[in-house]
């Protein structure tokens, strides 16, 4: 019956839900941040990878790719064990101890002396990041609702998107000096430290003691079946993790990409740090048209653009006329449209569990991150030398995800509200 009831209470309206304990700018600045040490923990490693290999001894290319993959397998499932632990003993020390083993973490892949030792460190940097994803967006849950909370999402989501776009740049200013891609994670270890930090000295808990969730089995399950039999909740997120299977097919053939079909690898930084903005500006208007538009206004346009465009690229390669220029220009289009859809998405999955919040948002990292994971691990392996299986990705994850919107919408796509 308590979680019938939980079911039943109606949601705030999105206007009226403003509990933030901090300032507004700093609020989404700190909350950026914390989301952003994931994006650090990944796209810094993107111009090392070559010397990674060389380093440790991996002679297949393609396996380099798995730096990458093995961070995202150990943040899907840890995200499972911060929900509950979240609602039950609150944000802040749960988060504390998160940011804390990234950290350390980050500091264990900087000595490891072989590729498995370098594999696991990375499944544990991921397992710790973890904490600041699920956690981050049910500090948001927590203090806003509805139209609102996705606009704090969007701009939190366009200031950490500073991360991609400084991210590969430290990297490879790293390996240009001469230095070790070692140092690459101890510069990670460190920016952990000044954010768990930051986090400590200025934010206070946000879950009120009385919302407090036990950790019984049976009242986990109950949460669970909650979210699994939201409508909104199962087909967002899985719209989310057929999207994020081609973002990470991208992030993970990248380098080969640049270094193989356009002979330019010294233009990495330069390209992604394109299509990283084009992403930040996709949620800076969100942010500012959302609350007069509407989230599935705004993100249904976005995502039917994501599938023109993958369909264009694909034709484009196809066609033999792909270069350095149609590349950068037709992939940074379809990434704003990716972060225009994305942060409404999520927004959308969220909007009917607020009393579970962080056992829903860790719900929704684990299936949008490892399904992600999987689909982008097995677009990147299938890298021949051409863009033709990152496009072809692209469209047919588009097209999926559209279809899955549009079965949890019941067809009425579009709608302002």
């Amino acid at each position: 019956m308590r979680h019938g009831a939980r079911m039943q209470t109606p949601t705030l309206p999105a206007e009226s839900k403003n509990n933030a304990p901090l300032g507004f700018g700093e609020f989404v600045s700190l909350i950026a941040a914390m989301m952003a040490l994931t994006a650090l923990g990944i796209d810094s490693m993107l111009p090392a990878l070559p010397a990674i290999g060389d380093s440790l001894g991996v002679t297949e290319a393609n396996h380099r790719q798995f730096v990458i993959t093995a961070y995202l397998i150990g943040f899907a499932f840890a995200q499972l064990a911060y929900g509950p632990l979240s609602d039950r003993y609150g944000r802040r020390p749960v988060l504390g101890i998160a940011l804390v083993s990234y950290v350390v973490t980050s500091g264990i892949a900087a000595v490891s002396g072989s590729f498995v030792l370098l594999l696991i460190a990375r499944a544990a940097m991921g397992s710790a990041a973890a904490g600041a994803r699920v956690i981050t967006i049910a500090l948001v849950r927590d203090c806003y609702a509805g139209r609102a909370m996705a606009r704090v999402m969007s701009l939190a989501f366009m200031v950490f998107m500073a991360a991609p776009v400084l991210a590969p740049a430290f990297g490879q200013g790293v390996i240009w000096a001469g230095g070790s891609w070692r140092m690459i994670f101890w510069g990670v270890s460190a920016v952990s430290a000044v954010v768990a930090l930051w986090f400590w000295l200025r934010m206070p808990e946000t879950l009120d003691p009385a919302a407090r969730q036990s950790l019984r089995p049976a009242r986990i399950l109950g949460d669970y079946l909650m979210v699994v039999r939201d409508r909104a909740a199962v087909g967002y997120t899985l719209a989310i993790a057929l999207l994020s299977g081609g973002l990470f097919g991208f992030i993970g053939s990248i380098q080969q990409i640049m270094a193989q079909v356009f002979g330019r690898p010294d233009l990495l930084v330069f390209v992604f740090a394109g299509v990283a903005g084009t992403m930040a500006l996709g949620s800076f208007l969100n942010s500012r048209l959302v609350m007069q538009l509407g989230t599935r206004r705004i993100s249904h346009s976005a995502l039917a653009m994501v599938v023109l465009t993958a369909a264009v690229h694909l034709g484009v390669t196809l066609a033999g006329l792909e270069n350095l220029w149609t590349f950068a220009v037709l992939q940074s289009l379809m990434m704003g449209c990716f972060g225009l859809a994305t942060s409404n998405f999520s927004a959308m999955a969220m909007e009917r569990m607020g009393a579970i919040a962080g056992t829903a948002s860790s719900i929704q990292g684990f299936v949008t991150t490892f399904g992600g994971a999987l689909i982008g691990a097995y677009i990147g392996q299938l890298f021949d030398g051409t863009t033709i299986p990152l496009y072809s990705g692209f469209l047919l994850m588009g097209v999926a995800a559209f279809v899955v919107v549009a079965v949890t919408e019941r067809g009425r796509m579009f709608r302002p509200t």
